[in-house]
Parts: structure tokens; C-alpha cells; sequence
């Protein structure tokens, strides 16, 4: 890569900036004198810069890179190594080089190397160390290599164009046996039920629920009951659960994106806390998500901007797609929960329901109560969102000061509980396996 003298000129470092005002100041002043030494002197100052510009100009990045990270894709909070190799491709030695390899703000700061003199055709590895504290996908790279010249007046600067992903995913945590969508579904009689071989009139039905499919009416039981039937059809042998996970701004302490950006205290020896309440919530969404997905049960997730969706051809996700979509889950700009209910209750069916909301109030889990009463194993998971609070935070805040989401909270609790949902509270100091204790699962250091 070669360049015009002008432009390495425009290029002047600031020692070199400053030494052509120098070199100018001391010419104009042997004219204006009449001093020849000054004009002589001023005349090998100015040199200098020129000389270091066109030595500059000749050098080429003749250089390739590969980089790779171990592991490609990690929990947040968890570092990865990362191995820069640096080739030269010229036929000459190369000069001073100082390099930086870019990387996004969430994943801190760039790291920067210096190589001197790399040989014709070698290779140098450069290794660094990253922590994504902020789940998301990232590309690490390009790297930007500056040469200067021996005296610094004069830089060259230019961009790679090769990059390696890095996936930061939730954490998982271990979670105990046992809590909700082990066993049986809302009808209570474990995870396979058929229809009836004796005749159309003894197949099993159930009341119709909003969302329900109107091809599975059963018109006979109807007309005979005067009330909607649904016909139960034979259920597949592997269980399902739903997790239904909200992800509304207006219903989180979001935390704003900064590398250096606090979080608030969490369990004992968590040394990465969820960093907000919606960050907790991901967290929980992950772990039981995967514990279910161990089990063998098809789990799908649902928020209020639209379906988690697996791999074609499956009915779930498995536990490494989970982490993979729930990596890239932001908040959302959607006001009410209506939308992500109906599709979560729709695609429950009478597997367990499991809801892990943000501030909410009794409104917003009403309809959850009408299209899912009576006694189940649907449970909901409601997150204290104050226990996030910072009052130097310039994250976006869910309307209502302490008090009034605190009620609001107890009252839609109140109203869950009364339609037979098993209902948790969640908090900044307390950890994902304890509400799902909490939630029916057995306490951790108990044995099954």
C-alpha cells in the first residue's frame, strides 16, 4: 500500500506539526533579519519532516492477520483468550509498527502492541484477553497498524479488514430438581394423554380458551353442553414448557451500556451481577430454560416482541439455540404485554406456563388469569425492579417511585395467587436457584 508524499504530510505527528511551525518561525525571522545562519538552520529543521515523510511513504503494510477466541462463545462475565497472529508478506523487514485491535466499547478497551522490526515472511502472535460483561454478538478486529518514523515526526495509518466473532450468552445457573414443567401439565396426568378408542362421543375435551384453534372444536360436545369444547388430541411423549419473558423498557431498570457501568450488589460470590433487572430476568430465563431443555422437555420462549423461534423443523429450542437468541434480547419499545400473553397461552396449550415479568400491575396479569385459571403449574416470577435502583444512573426507569410499583406488584401477586398460579418474587440480592426453590423446586443441598 503506497501513498502521496502530500498525504504522508498531512499526516505529521505532533512533534512534527510542531517542528515545522518551528522551522517556518526561524525562516521568516533569518528574512525579515537578514540572518543567512537562521535561514540555513530553518532550511534543515523543515528537512527533517520532509525526510521522515518520504520514508514513511515507501513503507507498505504488507501483512495479514488471523485471529481466533477460546471460546468463541461465552457466558457473561467469563473472559476469553484471543491469539492475534500478525504475518508479514513483504520481502523487507518492517519498521516500527504500533497496532490497536478494535474492539467494541461493551467489550472494554482496545488493547494496543507494538512490533519492530519483523522479519520477511514471519509470524508474531499477539494474545489479549476480553470480558464480555454485556451479552450480545461482537466482532473482535480489525486491527489498525500506524507506522512511524525513527524520530516520531510522521505517522502512516491503515485498517485491516478481517474480524472473529465473540457470542457473550447468559450465564446458566444450576438450578435443583423438581420446580415447575417437571412433571405433569395443567390436566395433571403426566405428559401423555390420548383420546379415547371407544367412540367419538368419549373423546376428551375441555373448555374453549381464547387463541384456541376453532378446527379443534368438538360441535357435538358443544351443542349437547352449550358451552365451547375443545378436543384434546393425543399429546406428544416429550413435555413442553413456555416461558413468557418481558422485555419492556417501560417495565425495567434498564442500566445503561457502558463497560465501566456499575450493577447492583447481587448473591455472595457473584462477581458479576445481572446488571439490571432485565439482565436478571434473561438470566433466569436461560437457566430454566436449559434445565427444562435437559430433561427433554420442548421449550419455547416468547417476549413481548415476538417468538424466540428454534431451528426449522423442531418444536422447541434446544439448550445452545436458548442461549444463542436470548444473547441478542434487548428491551422493547412495546407498551402492553396483550400481544406476547395471547401467543405464550396459545403456544402453552396445557403444558406449564412459566412468566417472568418486570413491573407489573394488576391489569397487566388479568388476562394471564382469564385464559389460564384454576389450579396448575403455571407460575410467574415478578421482579422487584427498585432493588436496581441508582440514583447517578441515567438508565431508563419504569414510571412510579418505590412505593407505588411495590403495590402494584403485591396486588397483581394477590391476583395470581387467588387463580391458582404459583407466584415468586424476585430481588437484586437473591439468586435465580433460590426463587426457583422457592417456586417448588427443591432447595439446593437437598437430595431429591
Amino acid at each position: 500500500m503506497r501513498g502521496a508524499p502530500g498525504r504522508a504530510l498531512s499526516a505529521l505527528t505532533v512533534r512534527g506539526r510542531c517542528l515545522v511551525g518551528g522551522g517556518l518561525a526561524l525562516a521568516l525571522a533569518g528574512a525579515v533579519l537578514g540572518e543567512r545562519p537562521l535561514v540555513q538552520l530553518a532550511v534543515f529543521v523543515l528537512a527533517l519532516p520532509l525526510l521522515a515523510a518520504l520514508g514513511v511513504v515507501r513503507g507498505r503494510f504488507l501483512v495479514t492477520t488471523r485471529r481466533s477466541a477460546t471460546p468463541a462463545r461465552v457466558p457473561r462475565g467469563t473472559p476469553a483468550e484471543v491469539v492475534l497472529e500478525l504475518g508479514s508478506t513483504d520481502t523487507r523487514r518492517g519498521g516500527l509498527w504500533l497496532l490497536t485491535e478494535q474492539l467494541p466499547a461493551a467489550l472494554g478497551r482496545s488493547p494496543r502492541f507494538t512490533v519492530s522490526g519483523l522479519a520477511a515472511g514471519a509470524t508474531t502472535p499477539l494474545r489479549y484477553t476480553v470480558t464480555g460483561r454485556f451479552r450480545g454478538r461482537y466482532e473482535l478486529g480489525p486491527l489498525k497498524l500506524r507506522v512511524v518514523d525513527p524520530f516520531g515526526l510522521v505517522e502512516r495509518t491503515a485498517v485491516g479488514t478481517g474480524t472473529a466473532p465473540l457470542v457473550v450468552v447468559p450465564r446458566v445457573r444450576p438450578l435443583g430438581p423438581g420446580g415447575p414443567g417437571a412433571g405433569s401439565g395443567r390436566g395433571g396426568n403426566g405428559s401423555h394423554r390420548a383420546i379415547s378408542a371407544q367412540g367419538d362421543d368419549d373423546v376428551s375435551v375441555r373448555d374453549y380458551r381464547r387463541g384456541d384453534d376453532l378446527r379443534k372444536v368438538h360441535w357435538k360436545v358443544t351443542a349437547r353442553t352449550g358451552e365451547l369444547m375443545v378436543r384434546l388430541e393425543e399429546r406428544p411423549w416429550r413435555a413442553q414448557g413456555t416461558l413468557l419473558l418481558d422485555t419492556r423498557a417501560r417495565a425495567h431498570l434498564v442500566a445503561p451500556l457502558r463497560p465501566d457501568a456499575g450493577a447492583a450488589p447481587g448473591p455472595a460470590g457473584d462477581d458479576c451481577p445481572p446488571a439490571d433487572s432485565l439482565e436478571w430476568l434473561v438470566e433466569a430465563a436461560a437457566s430454566i430454560g436449559v434445565t427444562l431443555a435437559g430433561r427433554g422437555s420442548d421449550v419455547r420462549v416468547v417476549t413481548d416482541a415476538g417468538e424466540l423461534a428454534p431451528a426449522p423443523g423442531r418444536a422447541g429450542l434446544r439448550a445452545d439455540e436458548l442461549l444463542d437468541r436470548l444473547a441478542t434480547v434487548r428491551p422493547s419499545r412495546v407498551a402492553g404485554l396483550h400481544d406476547a400473553v395471547t401467543t405464550a397461552c396459545r403456544a402453552a396449550g396445557d403444558g406449564p406456563l412459566i412468566c417472568l415479568l418486570g413491573a407489573v400491575g394488576p391489569d397487566d396479569v388479568a388476562e394471564l388469569v382469564q385464559l389460564r385459571p384454576g389450579p396448575a403449574t403455571d407460575v410467574a416470577v415478578l421482579v422487584d425492579v427498585t432493588g436496581w435502583a441508582d440514583p447517578s444512573s441515567r438508565g431508563r426507569r419504569p414510571a412510579g417511585g418505590s412505593d407505588v410499583l411495590r403495590t402494584a406488584r403485591e396486588e397483581a401477586a394477590a391476583l395470581l395467587t387467588a387463580a391458582g398460579w404459583q407466584v415468586a418474587t424476585a430481588t437484586a440480592d437473591r439468586g435465580v436457584a433460590d426463587v426457583w426453590a422457592a417456586l417448588g423446586g427443591v432447595p439446593r443441598g437437598v437430595p431429591a
